[in-house]
């Protein structure tokens, strides 16, 4: 008796199952996919609803006399003599100007005009007092400025502070807050783009409205400077002698399996190992950019060099073998006709550990960077602020507002975040435009 043939049209019992198998496979990587997508857009919607009114700020457009017995009193305009005048003496011009503002548009108010002087950020006494003396003939005029509002003021605004809150807070109330509102139907107060959010200086814990990411920016572009003149060309010789030259042996064999250990250690790890050496034995300055580039530059030299091995491989023997058949030697054929196969690779390979090490915050808190740096320390347009300035960068920086205690900085760190995400999103895009510029087909 002869069993019955299975027809290649007809599913049996075994297709049907493996085919189901199949599609459930197929169904749980679009959740999966779906779920990351969906983690995503909740950690962008967060940061960008947190951090995007932290490129907005309140200013107050005044109207400031500078009476000349007050701020010259030798009447000689010496910025020397005339910086003998601090910020204790500016500040009541600020508020007269705002009390005189006030009553000029015929504001009803209760609040006493110590209350109306604590309306204005007391980093406007030090902006206005920083430009009389960069141009002492301004005194005995009236100067017309826009003055940063202080921080529940600016809160009030983006929706941070309300009426309820103000009641129970001791920085504002709400007759501040109601005053501020009539303020702003009028044009005198005003919430516009913030420049100064990212070129200003970090400002103390009492003045988040006046918080920028200016040295920390600057911070990182010199740590990512130092990056990429050590870790490029050390990790790409590396990686050019490991794989196209050194003798396969037990040595090669040790080395290459203790840099792929090294990509997996713990960044912290690296932080240690730069406080050990460079800070402890070196004796270099600490919260320097150079130890930070220092740091980071060993945390990324692994990335690169099994990066650029990688691309190294992609390259065909038969490109190899063509140039030696030639007549070329073995380095003219590695350096002449593979490493610009393999420059694409190479280019990415480096652009994703830049991106790598700009991210990092542990080994840099490691290293002392988190000095609060005030202002742009005047060496930094020189060789000097690479190796003796202290400095930060920007994940330092979100680390460091997060810690403070005025919701206000908490709106700045969000900022830097979105900030850093877009440095991030640049690099990988020249990443990506690189590879498609230099990629070549054989």
């Amino acid at each position: 008796m002869t069993s019955p043939t299975k027809s290649l049209f007809v599913q049996d019992e075994r297709v049907k199952r493996r085919n189901a198998a199949e599609k459930r496979f197929h169904s749980y990587g679009l959740c999966a996919i779906g779920v990351a997508a969906l983690a995503l857009v909740v950690l962008l919607a967060s940061v960008l609803a947190n951090g995007a009114s932290a490129f907005r700020q309140t200013y107050l457009m005044l109207e400031i006399p500078l009476p000349a017995e007050t701020l010259d009193k030798g009447g000689d305009r010496d910025p020397a003599a005339m910086a003998s005048v601090s910020t204790f003496g500016y500040a009541p011009l600020l508020r007269d100007a705002l009390v005189a503002s006030i009553a000029k548009l015929n504001i009803e108010t209760t609040l006493s005009n110590k209350d109306v002087g604590d309306m204005i950020s007391k980093e406007a006494a030090a902006s206005l007092r920083n430009q009389v003396l960069a141009n002492p003939d301004l005194v005995g005029g009236v100067i017309a400025l826009d003055v940063l509002a202080n921080g529940r003021i600016d809160g009030f605004f983006k929706g941070r502070v309300t009426m309820e809150s103000a009641e129970r807070d001791g920085n504002t109330s709400p007759e501040a807050l109601r005053v501020a509102q009539l303020l702003a139907d009028v044009g005198v107060l005003v919430t516009r783009f913030n420049w100064q959010f990212l070129t200003a200086p970090d400002a103390s814990d009492q003045r988040p409205e006046a918080a920028g990411l200016g040295v920390a920016i600057l911070g990182s572009l010199y740590m990512m400077l130092v990056v990429l003149v050590l870790a490029l060309p050390i990790g790409v010789a590396a990686a050019i002698y490991l794989e196209e030259f050194a003798p396969k042996n037990r040595v090669s064999d040790l080395i290459e399996v203790n840099i792929s250990n090294l990509a997996a250690v713990p960044s912290i790890v690296y932080g240690i190992l730069g406080l050990a050496i460079f800070i402890n034995f070196l004796g270099l300055r600490q919260s320097s950019p150079l130890v930070g580039g220092l740091v980071l530059t060993l945390m990324t030299l692994p990335t690169i060099i099994i990066a650029t091995r990688a691309a190294l491989k992609a390259v065909p023997p038969s490109i190899r073998d063509a140039a030696l058949g030639l007549g070329a030697t073995k380095m003219q054929s590695v350096f002449h006709h593979v490493l610009p196969l393999a420059a694409p690779g190479i280019l990415t390979g480096t652009i994703i550990g830049l991106a790598q090490a700009l991210g990092e915050t542990a080994p840099l808190l490691l290293i002392g960077m988190v000095a609060f740096v005030r202002d742009y320390p005047a060496a930094y347009s020189e060789t000097a602020g690479l190796f003796g300035e202290a400095a930060t960068a920007l994940p330092v920086q979100v680390f460091n507002w997060t810690q403070r205690a005025d919701p206000g900085f908490v709106e700045r760190a969000s900022g830097a975040i979105i900030t850093l995400l877009v440095f991030l999103a640049v690099m990988n895009t020249v990443a990506v435009l690189l590879r498609r510029r230099f990629e070549r087909r054989w």
